[in-house]
């Protein structure tokens, strides 16, 4: 049966950091097994491996069953020994037949596992694997606290209110004061957002998509990091057009939305819109089902297959955009896969089981390689997804050649929109640790010539909104010193530390709960074309540097 070869296969790629365990299931077409089968399997297996593949070693296994590979032994093993149904094959199967026959000897080394982790019962050790937000016991006895990452979920403004969902979808939910107490051995509990409004986490396993509220687009799956360039960018009703420029799958969108939607019930606000551009046909299908769904249909103007690189800034339409969101491709670098999150894949190896008998050197099969999808494809399999992370490249040359080429695309993004004529802000955003596309980008679109011909400079820490002021991770410093001496060529008044409090940083898996992400905003004060006096130093100003720093300054160079 293919079920077991193709769940050691995806295990095997995961393993590797090649992409999260939804997106190798549902980022693949050509499975033979059923894909909610699979990636239930999978996952179960991932989050159970620790002890597992501690099972397999002890049991010395694959020591005397010569077909079993590690991952195949581990998947196999679960079922057999988790799984109420059991293991998913006749019983004549030669894969039950194999595992089946050490059962005995799985169950005693499971037995003993549990004991060493201080759990009377498997369902205990069970519930602890479970919620690894709790404290487990560790073999010593330790106390180890185990940080997961949440679920975050941004109440939608359109159709709703916090305070209506916290009445009805979360009534029965305890509130709780900090992320490291969401769980606490309490699964339905609840965290507050304190920095993006209509935010909250609840435990990951916890099954909202079955709701009413999520059914019907009340409640949205976003990462908190996520919600930061709409929230940042802080669109005003009563002001122009909103442009996000890469908008599949349509969460930032709806969240930009969402925003104006409520300051316009609070304020009186006159003028809505949104103008959403995915070049993408694909992705713009998406969109449209996002949309739809957030209820943004009066708000959204969707224009569907259409580069935002192409758009006329002269054009009627875009001379009325003052607010621009900028969320181009990426590397990926900072995604958390949202069905393993901080799970790591712990794989069983003969060498340290307990037999001492060496045995002969065979060859095991090797399952097939498992490569995600492009961002494309995985986001037509879930809508709630943002992006996927990118396959980790081995060469350190096709990294940097792939990073100086998103780097150039997504500095052209960030150049188009500060020629739009009554742009007042803009948001650029990334889901990657590199600086190379983050502050490296934002250090050269300050220094570009259309920022200097319109006005254009950053949005500094103290002209941010409040939450977004009190972050508390910040830019890279070393990056954008970096290129201190490109601002000062361009005469640019704010230098590299700055610039460096301005951008904001998520640390991936960390104790904020948050993707690796970045952030930064421009703001555009001059009301005329070249009317930034405060911008820029005057000539005499200009700081020359040697050889030796504009060296070090060219690697900084696309």
């Amino acid at each position: 049966m293919s079920l077991y070869h193709e769940a050691a296969g995806i295990l095997d790629a995961a393993s590797k950091e090649s992409g999260s365990l939804k997106s190798l299931v549902f980022g693949k077409k050509t499975w033979k097994s059923d894909q909610k089968t699979l990636f239930a399997l999978t996952s179960e297996a991932a989050k159970w491996s620790a002890v597992l593949s501690e099972v397999v070693e002890k049991s010395g296994i694959l020591k005397t069953e010569k077909q079993l590979t590690p991952t195949l032994a581990l998947v196999l093993s679960h079922d057999l020994l988790l799984s109420k149904r059991g293991v998913a094959l006749p019983q004549k199967h030669g894969l039950n037949l194999t595992i089946s026959r050490s059962k005995a000897r799985l169950t005693s080394e499971l037995t003993k596992a549990r004991i060493r982790r201080g759990f009377a019962t498997i369902d205990g050790l069970r519930q602890a694997i479970n919620n690894p937000e709790t404290s487990a016991q560790g073999e010593s006895g330790d106390q180890k606290p185990i940080v997961r990452h949440p679920r975050w979920i941004r109440v939608n403004a359109i159709k709703s209110s916090l305070e209506k969902q916290l009445q009805t979808t979360f009534s029965d939910y305890v509130q709780v004061e900090s992320l490291s107490k969401l769980s606490g051995g309490q699964t339905k509990s609840i965290y507050l957002d304190p920095h993006i409004p209509n935010l909250v986490a609840i435990v990951q396993n916890t099954d909202i998509m079955r709701s009413k509220a999520y059914r019907t687009g009340e409640l949205i799956l976003q990462d908190k990091a996520s919600c930061f360039p709409a929230y940042l960018l802080d669109p005003r009703p009563d002001e122009g057009l909103v442009i996000d420029a890469c908008a599949a799958p349509g969460n930032k969108t709806t969240h930009v939305a969402a925003i104006l939607s409520e300051r316009a019930s609070n304020e009186d606000g006159d003028s809505l819109g949104v103008i959403a551009c995915e070049k993408n046909p694909a992705r713009s299908q998406t969109l449209e089902k996002m949309v739809k769904i957030a209820g943004g249909d009066s708000i959204i103007s969707i224009k569907a297959k259409q580069d935002f690189t192409k758009l006329d800034p002269e054009s009627a339409i875009s001379g009325e955009v003052t607010a621009l969101l900028l969320d181009p491709s990426c590397s990926g670098s900072g995604i958390v896969g949202r069905d393993e999150s901080t799970v790591d894949v712990h794989l069983p190896s003969a060498s340290a089981s307990e037999s001492s008998q060496q045995s002969k050197k065979r060859k095991r099969s090797n399952p097939a390689k498992i490569k995600p999808e492009t961002i494309e494809d995985s986001s037509q399999e879930d809508p709630t997804l943002e992006e996927q992370p990118m396959p980790a490249e081995e060469d350190g040359v096709k990294l940097q050649a792939r990073l100086s080429a998103l780097s150039s695309f997504q500095l052209r993004i960030i150049e188009h929109a500060m020629s739009f004529p009554a742009a007042k802000r803009i948001t650029y955003s990334t889901c990657s640790v590199h600086p190379e596309e983050n502050e490296h980008v934002v250090m050269k679109a300050l220094a570009s010539s259309i920022a200097a011909e319109r006005g254009w400079r950053i949005m500094r820490r103290d002209q941010q909104v409040d939450g977004m002021r009190r972050w508390h991770i910040r830019g890279w410093k070393a990056a954008c010193e970096l290129g201190q001496n490109i601002l000062d060529d361009a005469n640019i008044c704010d230098d590299a530390e700055t610039i460096a409090d301005a951008c904001i940083r998520c640390d991936k898996l960390s104790e904020d709960g948050t993707m690796g992400f970045f952030v930064a905003g421009f703001v555009r004060d001059a009301a005329q074309n070249g009317d930034h006096v405060n911008q820029r130093k005057k000539p005499e100003e200009k700081i020359d540097h040697d050889g030796d720093d504009a060296e070090e300054w060219a690697g900084f160079d696309d």
